[in-house]
């Protein structure tokens, strides 16, 4: 059975800065891609960060710059460190994974993710 457990989220003044950490258990896929997904209340569920097993990246626009996501294969664990945190960051933080390779814009789409986490909470206050 697939579980993914997340850490990190916190409440934080804007500019600050927050890393999260998501663990995979139960996942033996040797290719897949694993990825961070935010939603905020009233709005849909969006794509912030993915990576997949070979290291490729991609980021929605509102974060590049700020925010860095990286793999440990080994230990199955994807973090996402967030940078010049701003208000508009404010949102419940799902990590996401999927067995098997997508394209880099398949990356953020939450509907090509078969496994999710509870989420964790990051505040930002301005």
């Amino acid at each position: 059975q697939v579980q993914l457990v997340e850490s990190g989220g916190d409440s934080v003044q804007a500019g600050g800065s927050l890393r999260l950490s998501c663990a995979a258990s139960g996942f033996t896929y040797s290719n897949y891609c694993m990825g961070w997904f935010r939603q905020a209340p009233g709005k849909e569920r969006e794509g912030v960060a993915a990576i997949d097993s070979d290291g490729d990246t991609n980021y929605a626009d509102s974060v590049q710059g700020r925010f860095t996501i990286s793999i440990d294969n080994a230990k199955k664990t994807v973090y996402l460190q967030m940078d010049s945190l701003k208000p508009d960051d404010t949102a419940m933080y799902y990590c996401a994974a999927h067995p098997g390779r997508l394209t880099a814009r398949r990356l953020l789409v939450p509907d090509d993710y078969s496994f999710w986490g509870q989420g964790t909470q990051v505040t930002v206050s301005s």
